[in-house]
């Protein structure tokens, strides 16, 4: 369906928005395109955290730009069943963890489990987006690296047992490497 002219000027950022977008983006893919490469996962944990910590925190800022949340929205209705909430709730969901529980300095030593997330409210985020998919299905995500001439593939998986109490690895939600 054709935008309205009324439409179309509700997509041209306005100069705040066109700051924020400029510094979002271009940290988002200065970040990208270390974590990216081979040599990344060279360098010792705590650094691959800090900048991975990053990218969830710019990517998760971005998701406030009103026309991202509409294409996130049209997603939901094209593409394959979950993508839309891998680019939005999962990456909201992670950076909530790593931002509100900042006792960790490596990916792989985080965790959280039911009563550490509500111990000060319920019904938060995290608890939402746990509770709303707890014991779905694996979901498997793909990226081509086009300098690569490869797929990367990303499995997320999902908690069977949250509401019982269940500890949960970030580790085993997503892995912080690549497969």
């Amino acid at each position: 369906m054709p935008l309205s002219m009324t439409d179309r000027d509700k997509l041209k950022p306005n100069i705040a928005e066109k700051e924020f977008l400029t510094l979002a983006y271009d940290r988002f893919y200065d970040l990208f395109e270390e974590i990216i490469l081979d040599s990344f996962w060279e360098n010792d944990h705590q650094y691959r955290f800090s900048k991975i910590k990053d990218i969830f925190g710019v990517y998760s800022e971005l998701l406030n730009y009103a026309p991202l949340k509409w294409t996130i929205e049209h997603l939901k209705k094209i593409r394959p069943p979950m993508e839309a909430e891998i680019g939005g709730e999962l990456f909201k969901f992670i950076r909530h963890i790593v931002t509100h529980f900042p006792f960790f300095d490596r990916w792989d030593d985080i965790w959280i489990d039911r009563q550490i997330i509500n111990w000060n409210k319920e019904k938060q985020s995290i608890d939402k987006f746990l509770c709303k998919y707890e014991g779905h299905k694996q979901v498997k995500y793909r990226f081509w690296e086009a300098d690569k001439k490869r797929m990367t593939y990303l499995s997320i998986n999902f908690s069977n047992n949250y509401t019982n109490g269940e500890k949960i690895f970030l580790k085993d939600v997503l892995s912080e490497k690549k497969e």
